[in-house]
């Protein structure tokens, strides 16, 4: 051997167990890989226990005054997320909430919930929800409860 050039060290492994070596590490990225496409249907799973779990809370502390699909002491509530305020033909609001104007939008629904009678002075609804983890499973309940947005 000449000097200055070193010999190629001996490989540690055969070439039959590197094919096996190479064929692991495939699997294992297939594997990844099938976990991460796995992943978005996870996420899919909590916002249906929050739909769940919105109902019941819906129907304990919304459902005396009002109904998904009737008129009662409140307006019937399907369909709520994105429609107008004041909007449900057959229903007599409040002049208070006549004045609000504007859309119902998650963020105005979550806004209405923690005190209507500060978003609309005079308003009917006194009942109020404190707990912001409440206002959210509500709010998916209704949301899960109302057409998409025209265009979508």
């Amino acid at each position: 051997m000449p000097l200055g050039r070193r010999s190629r060290p001996k490989p540690f492994y055969s070439a039959k167990k590197m094919r096996r070596l190479s064929l692991i590490r495939v699997v294992k990225r297939v594997g990844m890989a099938a976990a991460m496409l796995l992943m978005p249907s996870l996420a899919w799973a909590q916002p249906n226990t929050d739909v769940a779990d919105g109902h019941t809370l819906y129907d304990s502390k919304c459902s005396g005054c009002h109904s998904l699909d009737q008129n009662r002491i409140g307006p019937k509530h399907r369909g709520v997320i994105g429609r107008k305020v004041a909007s449900v033909p057959d229903f007599d609001y409040s002049p208070a909430i006549k004045m609000l104007g504007g859309t119902w939008t998650p963020a105005r629904v979550d806004q209405w919930l923690q005190g209507p009678q500060a978003m609309a002075p005079g308003a009917r609804m006194f009942f109020q929800i404190s707990d912001p983890t409440q206002r959210k499973l509500i709010i998916a309940y209704l949301t899960a409860n109302s057409p998409p947005p025209a265009g979508d």
